[in-house]
């Protein structure tokens, strides 16, 4: 089974115990079945602070404080992001999302060889070009 990377979405219907898309719920519980690991990247800090400051998310801590809770929860671990991978991320072939931070989550799962959880439409969209293995969650 391929390791999962968790897009910030995902991560944060994860932490909230919000549903996901039975796919991605079933993706989710075979791996942690099978004691894989599942990623976040560090870009995903970055994206909860920006939608805690733009009040698009609602915390009752603070943004720092979630992040390492949701690192607690079973089998997720923090991706690395070298500069080698960020590197990476500005030469995604075929036509990969616009967005840095996004491009970022591209290249670490392909770099991990994961399999990414996200509902984002690029993401999804790359996916569907063959460059990466996604399931919408």
């Amino acid at each position: 089974m391929r390791p999962l990377l968790l897009d910030t979405c995902a991560l944060i219907w994860i932490v909230t115990d919000e549903a996901l898309a039975p796919r991605a719920a079933d993706a989710l519980a075979a791996a942690n079945n099978s004691g894989a690991i599942s990623y976040v990247s560090p870009v995903s800090a970055w994206e909860v602070g920006i939608l805690v400051a733009r009040n698009r998310l609602k915390l009752l801590i603070t943004p720092q404080r979630w992040f390492e809770t949701a690192l607690k929860v079973r089998n997720i671990r923090l991706a690395s992001a070298s500069p080698e991978l960020l590197i990476d991320s500005s030469f995604l072939p075929g036509k990969p999302p616009s967005d840095p931070a996004d491009r970022i989550i591209a290249a670490t799962a392909r770099d991990l060889g994961c399999t990414l959880l996200t509902r984002d439409r690029e993401l999804l969209e790359y996916g569907e070009q063959g460059y990466l293995s996604v399931v919408e969650c």
